[in-house]
């Protein structure tokens, strides 16, 4: 199984996005983050503990997203994506083909195939 078969769609806020505005987003679409572009490019990403962390604080989403996004092709198979979140200590993958961002897919979204997933690679 690949990537592509299981990956949600990806909501997409600008880096000068108010953490409430960010809050509020994630909130109503029910979502743990968001990827934070510019011009067609991942710039970061935002996810509820960076906004629990600074809860109660007035601030832009810049201040507080994570610069460093690993992104993972739609045509990756799960166990590429295990082993690219086990190794890079992430539980979120923004999908990417051709600087596009196509969707998201999570380690809780991975679980729920854990039958598709060799289950030595999986809980090793």
């Amino acid at each position: 199984m690949i990537v592509e078969e299981i990956m949600k769609k990806a909501f997409v806020v600008e880096k000068v996005a108010s953490l409430s505005g960010a809050a509020k987003i994630m909130s109503t679409k029910g979502i743990g983050c968001l990827i934070v572009m510019s011009k067609n490019k991942i710039e970061g990403i935002v996810t509820e503990r960076d906004l629990l962390k600074n809860f109660n604080k007035k601030g832009k989403v810049a201040s507080v997203m994570s610069k460093q996004v690993t992104t993972i092709s739609p045509a990756a198979t799960l166990e590429d994506a295990v082993s690219l979140m086990r190794n890079s200590k992430i539980r979120r993958l923004p999908v990417m083909e051709k600087k596009e961002l196509l969707g998201i897919v999570t380690a809780t979204d991975l679980m729920a195939y854990a039958e598709e997933i060799n289950d030595d690679f999986f809980f090793n």
